[in-house]
């Protein structure tokens, strides 16, 4: 409890230090917490922008505070664009705890000494971060495998900062006059799951096992793969990959690697990812992506960190898809009808005013070549005005608008000339023809075929059971619609009949006639 509260004043401290006192408590003045700012901020220096002082507030706080910036980085729907731009630049710098807690830690996992796991472990980490460090190691078999290890007492650590940023969220979104606006709750709430998510590394492995099984006959990225018998919910094993980090750009341009055309095939698996297949790598930055330079591989790319991936449904991906199309057909209407008609805008908007108001972000995009238009930003500009019309971005979107600013940014980092537009394209092409016509009709109908084979020789029998089993009442009306149905059949029959009496009455009449005169 007083560790606790300790803490809660060093954040405090912190946070007025910094001056975030203003973004995060403004329109909120009390006269107490006036005179612990006048006490507190003495001689602070508020010429630095916002964003930078709070990048750094939140370096000073610890990794779980910078894991926190990262995180709340990928919500540009909610936050201004300085801000957000800064958080983006956020960087782990964890030092590794000791190699003697990783070995304990990997011990108790397995239930055996180290020596009975590995043939061979190096005690220096290759990596670490807030979540996890990473050892290289030999299975007994001669496999070289990388072996991921959760740091100590994370779930302690996470839980008493996560307690105390809920408290914090709360005295936001009571105290600032923009509190609500913010969702600082739903914030911290989001950043809760991405954490606990992080934690168990089977589910890691999991999701490194299907991206693998994804892109495996895409022949243009290598995904490490898992150790199922070494993989715990605190260790991860799984294949070792040897690669260039694709930062060092020089390095990999001297041994011949081809680093335009890297850049495509990158923004290439991306698309596949998520137009193909609605699962993506999320967290794709420059850290977690290496350049094959094996002889049997070269110049392939190679995925790692698989903690954080992206969803897509069907309903998701069409929405992207029309939305980009019309985008660059410059059809506002159909992407402000499309934000109703995938239910995120209420029904009762009207679709003129949202029409010009997304008219008024996308339309500056087009005095620019196509290769300069910022995908990412499209999408970060519609959430934003969406927003305004009540609108609920789905959070797999925003995750997906993320990464796709991660791709573009490192795309034409490594290729100026890069035109994202002519690499999405045949992907948003190719799904919409895919959405309709015979072909898309033919693969429901094969889809559904093992149903229908089952449904229709017992649909009879189904039907009257149904019949049976309903309310006395239900039957009781339909055998009196089936009287009327009778009765109105009789009254048929009689018109049918006295109609045929009577011509026939008529054409006796003029055969009598005819015979009489005759």
């Amino acid at each position: 409890m007083i560790r606790r509260f300790f803490r809660g004043a060093f954040i405090v401290w912190v946070v007025l230090r910094y001056g975030l006192d203003e973004l995060v408590l403004s329109g909120f003045e009390h006269p107490l917490l006036a005179l612990l700012r006048r006490f507190i901020t003495v001689g602070r220096d508020l010429r630095a922008p916002r964003g930078l002082r709070l990048r750094e507030a939140l370096e000073r706080l610890g990794p779980i505070f910078v894991k926190f910036g990262q995180v709340l980085s990928t919500r540009r729907d909610l936050m201004p664009p300085d801000i957000a731009e800064e958080l983006a630049h956020l960087q782990e710098r964890v030092p590794p705890f000791p190699s003697a807690v990783a070995v304990a830690i990997i011990e108790k996992a397995f239930g055996k000494p180290l020596n009975q796991v590995f043939a061979a472990f190096e005690q220096t980490p290759v990596a670490s971060a807030s979540i996890a460090q990473v050892h290289f190691a030999q299975l007994h078999d001669g496999r070289e495998v990388a072996v991921k290890v959760l740091r100590p007492e994370m779930l302690q650590v996470i839980e008493k900062d996560l307690g105390l940023m809920r408290v914090m969220a709360g005295w936001v979104e009571r105290l600032s006059r923009d509190g609500k606006r913010l969702k600082p709750r739903q914030v911290v709430a989001e950043f809760d799951k991405y954490l606990h998510d992080e934690l168990d590394l089977i589910r890691e492995a999991s999701n490194a096992a299907q991206l693998r099984r994804n892109m495996q006959d895409l022949d243009l990225v290598l995904i490490p793969e898992m150790h199922w018998d070494w993989c715990r919910t605190e260790v991860l094993v799984m294949e070792r990959m040897k690669g260039v980090p694709i930062s060092q750009v020089e390095r990999l341009r001297a041994a011949g690697v081809d680093i335009p055309r890297v850049a495509r095939e990158g923004v290439t698996i991306f698309f596949t990812q998520v137009f193909r297949d609605g699962f993506f790598h999320a967290d794709m930055h420059p850290g977690n992506i290496q350049v094959s330079l094996a002889p049997e591989t070269f110049g392939r790319l190679i995925s790692l960190d698989f903690g954080i991936v992206g969803t897509l449904t069907p309903t998701d991906k069409e929405y992207l898809a029309q939305n980009f199309t019309a985008f660059f057909r410059r059809d506002y209407k159909r992407v402000a009808e499309l934000h109703v008609e995938s239910g995120w805008a209420p029904p009762h908007t009207r679709i003129d005013e949202l029409e010009a108001a997304i008219r008024a972000v996308c339309e500056p995009y087009f005095d620019r070549p196509l290769k300069e238009i910022s995908l990412g930003m499209v999408l970060m500009r519609l959430f934003q005005t969406s927003r305004r019309f009540q609108v609920e971005i789905q959070p797999q979107l925003v995750l997906l608008q993320k990464t796709l600013l991660n791709i573009e940014g490192l795309g034409r980092e490594l290729d100026p000339e890069l035109d994202l537009w002519s690499t999405a394209k045949p992907f948003l092409e190719k799904w919409m023809l895919e959405q309709v016509g015979p072909q898309r009709l033919w693969q429901q109908l094969k889809a559904e075929a093992p149903l229908y084979a089952k449904l229709l020789p017992a649909l009879p029998r189904l039907l009257h059971d149904y019949l049976q089993q309903r309310p006395t009442d239900l039957r009781r009306e339909v055998q009196e619609l089936v009287r009327e149905q009778r009765r109105t059949n009789r009254l048929l029959q009689g018109i049918i009949y006295g109609g045929v009496g009577f011509v026939l009455g008529l054409l006796a009449m003029q055969l009598y006639v005819r015979v009489s005169l005759w």
